[in-house]
């Protein structure tokens, strides 16, 4: 995973996979995860289903197994989404949802999902489609105070020492995690978390919407 600056205090996410069906379930579900640590979890669907799209479209028109990249970067006030892979040819086309082709439906989806906002640019040897969905970043921040947030910082504070011991920094006279480190150790706590439920015989998905529920619950109130 690569990250870059951000203005709005979110690291861009990139994530570099090969582009074929087995791949979409566990794409939405790393996706799903990282728009929940982002805040955002009322984008969830609609960033899941624009990503399934794009790449689709580069399952069938690229070809299964192309090298391919998603970044997802939140810069005020919209939620960036980006497919990019190596073939500059194959130009996604947009055709009207009700056409009798299935070439296009998807892009059409997108294009309404997103409001019109997207589009596609070739960056060297690659191309790059990408869209946008309106996201309100004051929220996506979230807060930084209340006992939730103090016990969880804790938590991965703890779990960083042991799991990323060369990606801590000083402040304030104090060892803490940097933001990347901290989000990397926030996605491995809750990837192990996942892991030991589904060895004890629970359902991963059955609980962490669950816990998206409680979390949904709570916005706007002290966490």
């Amino acid at each position: 995973m690569i990250y870059v600056g951000s203005g709005v205090g979110r690291e861009p996410w990139v994530h570099t996979f090969l582009a074929q069906p087995g791949e979409l379930s566990e794409l939405r579900r790393t996706l799903k995860l990282r728009l929940i640590l982002w805040g955002l979890p009322d984008h969830v669907d609609a960033a899941q289903i624009c990503v399934s799209e794009l790449v689709t479209n580069v399952i069938q028109h690229v070809g299964e197994g192309t090298p391919t990249m998603l970044r997802m970067a939140l810069n005020e006030p919209y939620l960036r989404l980006e497919v990019e892979d190596p073939d500059t040819r194959a130009l996604p086309t947009l055709l009207a949802a009700s056409s009798a082709l299935e070439s296009g439906r998807g892009v059409a989806l997108v294009d309404t999902l997103t409001d019109h906002r997207w589009g596609v640019f070739l960056r060297g040897n690659s191309k790059v489609v990408w869209c946008e969905l309106v996201t309100d970043a004051s929220v996506a921040c979230g807060s930084t105070n209340g006992p939730r947030v103090a016990r969880a910082g804790a938590i991965l504070d703890l779990y960083g020492s042991w799991q990323l011991p060369h990606a801590r920094t000083m402040s304030h006279g104090s060892r803490v995690l940097g933001a990347a480190a901290a989000e990397e150790a926030a996605i491995g706590v809750m990837a192990d978390v996942l892991h030991w439920l589904h060895a004890h015989g629970h359902d991963p998905d059955d609980v962490l919407d669950r816990a998206q529920t409680h979390f949904e619950s709570e916005i706007g109130e002290p966490v």
